[in-house]
């Protein structure tokens, strides 16, 4: 009996000119290209989603500089196992024999187990070839990252997938039977991950039939939320998406990042705070009622759940993509933070303070405070700020929405500070 072989390993590259998708590595002026024109390599880390070739270049490459290749998985593998990969490779390097390590999913090794690899990269005894999903700038620690070249791959394009699919079709010697919507709905479905597409094409194979339609092809394979990993690199790019996105008032943006977060996975009620965020930083007086609006969507979010709650996240989105934009306030108020950082406890003036005592009472405080509402205008054009510090303007109202008014307002009351000075 013939041992059974997943397409996805019967495919996989056995030359270098047969990767797809990452041309910018491999032509002669990437890094990779560079590497393999002067055959030498140095230890590298892959970056990049999954299914888009990173053990594949690591295998092949161990080619170019002649090396002994050994592969271990960082979720299976602890420092006794590595510490008899460096003996080894130790063995070989005294024989003149060199060693690439490929290690999967580097960044789960903790930071002790990251150590380890510091000397024996460091004197050349293993060539490591590390891969990650995930940001090496968050996942690995900067002694080691400081001693390899980051390498991003790139997700699969369409074009890459399709190349795929042919030769899936040629290796099984029979053209799939989908129909050309179901064909591209497999591209789309596959989303850049050329290991799911292989894996699809498998499941379509085993289902036997004559004709399938798009909606047939969504019942044989598993529908795969977008990428979107909650607590690393992924979560924070598409939440930056979708803020900058509202700043941007692109409502129809706002609303594509936002639902890729919530198909993703995104506890809404973190979409929901980072709104209300939102609605005080990039918007704040332009309108006022912004904030009410991403508070409400918030609440009712709480109150209703998914999926009937998601529809006032969207309609919040909306609302604050639409509004009009000023970070006034937000400025405003680091403007005063630096400020009472940078001049200390300087003591309100005395006559903005109450005199509860006769004491204090005789030191003047309270003496000659005028009481807004007892003027003509409703405002008397006192200082309020500490006798040792001249007036700050902090605020700076935007020519936008409400804060137009409020400027006017501004405008107005300078106008009467000026009279009464």
């Amino acid at each position: 009996m013939t041992e059974y072989r997943p397409l996805a390993d019967r495919l996989r590259p056995q030359r270098l000119d047969q990767v797809v998708g990452q041309s910018h590595l491999l032509d002669p002026e990437g890094p990779l290209g560079a590497m393999i024109g002067a055959g030498r390599l140095n230890s590298l880390v892959f970056w990049g989603p999954p299914g888009s070739g990173k053990t594949t270049l690591a295998r092949l490459l161990a080619g170019v500089g002649d090396l002994h290749f050994e592969a271990i998985s960082a979720i299976f593998s602890g420092v006794a196992d590595l510490r008899k990969l460096f003996d080894r490779a130790r063995k070989r390097r005294a024989e003149g024999e060199g060693t690439l390590l490929f290690v999967d999913e580097i960044h789960r090794f903790n930071r002790a187990q990251q150590d380890s690899f510091l000397p024996v990269v460091e004197d050349g005894t293993i060539i490591l070839f590390g891969a990650t999903t995930e940001n090496p700038s968050f996942e690995l620690n900067g002694a080691l990252l400081s001693r390899l070249q980051v390498v991003v791959l790139k997700r699969l394009d369409e074009a890459a997938l399709g190349t795929l699919l042919e030769r899936a079709e040629a290796e099984l010697e029979r053209t799939l039977p989908l129909t050309d919507d179901a064909r591209q709905l497999l591209l789309t479905l596959a989303d850049g991950d050329g290991r799911y597409l292989l894996n699809a094409v498998e499941q379509i194979v085993a289902a036997g039939l004559e004709r399938v339609e798009a909606e047939t092809l969504l019942r044989l394979v598993q529908r795969r939320s977008p990428a979107h990993d909650k607590d690393r690199e992924g979560h924070f790019n598409l939440i930056s998406a979708l803020h900058k996105s509202l700043r941007g008032s692109d409502a129809d943006a706002a609303l594509y990042w936002l639902a890729r977060m919530l198909s993703g996975g995104e506890d809404p009620l973190y979409v929901a705070r980072r709104l209300v965020r939102f609605a005080s930083e990039d918007i704040g007086l332009a309108d006022p009622a912004a904030l009410d609006q991403a508070l409400a969507a918030r609440e009712t979010y709480h109150l209703l759940g998914s999926p009937e709650g998601e529809l006032a996240l969207a309609q919040a989105v909306i609302y604050l993509a639409t509004a009009p934009k000023s970070n006034a306030v937000y400025r405003a108020w680091k403007r005063a933070q630096s400020s009472a950082g940078k001049h200390g406890s300087l003591m309100p003036p005395a006559h903005i303070l109450n005199a509860p005592t006769r004491l204090m009472s005789e030191l003047g405080y309270g003496r000659g405070y005028a009481y807004d509402h007892d003027t003509e205008a409703g405002f008397s054009g006192q200082n309020y700020f500490p006798d040792e510090l001249p007036r700050e303007r902090y605020y700076a109202p935007v020519e936008r929405g409400f804060e137009r008014e409020i400027g006017k307002r501004l405008a107005y009351w300078d106008k009467l500070r000026r009279r009464s000075d």
